[in-house]
């Protein structure tokens, strides 16, 4: 019988538990865990008397049964007297809006939501089933799938950055488009998402995008990509499905990231990539190159202190 789970150095035996990296071996074989998800290939490392979960995909497998020990709460289906709601809003059954909460006309929402403290939802915002949003976000322009979470501080939908520049004074190119965010996409707390200039602004289905991300207008995520914290797209870039973005990585706008690309932490984008490309460096190169230029670099600054 087991109660909850745990990492390997604290884990007791009522806990589950899991190894996925190989430099928590020795953590391993001290742990007192239960049970433990493992790669049948490090099934023989476990100490005795420990149950094995077999599994190809020990993370994943330990990330459903976590869900199982600690399930989303539904809605609760409760409207605060202090939220404001437009009369010809739309709200699903089992939806709860906290305090704070103001929605606009014509916004429809759908069944068990939950709505947090001080969100702001804009005329004509639809969102779907079960979505999590969480304190302080603004969503305007928009429409959202199903099973979205949106954590708190979020900007969905405002304006681009959108102007035409002039020596008398820059003058603003209207924001006329949407965001589409299609299912099961979240999003990381104070990221913002702005609206499409003329066409929308469109993020695929299962897009996981972490805190502090920029998004740029009229940008087109597929499907599965990954955005990891203080990476930025300017406008009009287009991702293929399953591309990742490392931390702090910037993308220039008008460019073609192909179908599962791979761009490295604090790397420049500045040129179309092809489908599957592994790059690194600024500007962003294949990253074996990358690694190579600078160790390079280095052996000529240390043969160049040598000289010296």
């Amino acid at each position: 019988m087991l109660s909850d789970v745990a990492p390997l150095d604290t884990a007791t035996p009522a806990d589950l538990s899991f190894l996925d990296n190989t430099k928590y071996l020795d953590a391993l074989a001290d742990s007192q865990a239960g049970v433990c998800v493992i790669s049948p290939k490090f099934a023989d490392r476990a100490p005795e008397g420990m149950a094995l979960l077999l599994s190809d995909a020990p993370y994943k497998t330990y990330a459903l049964a976590a869900q199982a020990f600690y399930p989303r709460q539904a809605g609760a289906g409760l409207i605060s007297p202090a939220a404001h709601v437009d009369p010809s809003a739309k709200i699903g059954a089992g939806t709860s809006l906290s305090p704070g909460v103001s929605i606009g006309a014509s916004v429809e929402i759908g069944e068990n939501c939950q709505i947090a403290a001080n969100v702001v939802i804009d005329d004509g915002v639809v969102l779907g089933d079960d979505c999590v949003v969480g304190s302080n976000v603004s969503i305007s322009h928009s429409l959202v799938g199903d099973r979205v979470r949106i954590y708190p501080g979020v900007r969905v939908g405002q304006d681009g950055f959108g102007f035409a520049p002039d020596p008398g004074g820059h003058v603003k190119v209207p924001q006329l488009g949407r965001v589409i965010i299609h299912d099961d996409v979240e999003i990381g707390a104070n990221s913002c998402i702005d609206r499409g200039s003329g066409p929308d602004t469109i993020i695929g289905a299962g897009c996981w995008i972490d805190n502090l991300v920029q998004i740029g207008h009229n940008v087109q995520l597929g499907r599965g990509c990954i955005m990891v914290a203080q990476s930025g797209i300017a406008g009009s870039t287009k991702l293929g499905d399953f591309v990742v973005l490392g931390g702090q990585v910037a993308v220039s706008g008008h460019l073609n990231v192909g179908t599962g690309a791979q761009i490295a932490g604090q790397s420049g984008v500045v040129a179309d990539v092809e489908a599957g490309a592994i790059l690194g460096g600024t500007p962003a190169q294949p990253l074996r190159d990358w690694h190579r230029q600078s160790i390079l670099l280095a052996k000529m600054i240390k043969e160049k202190r040598v000289r010296k």
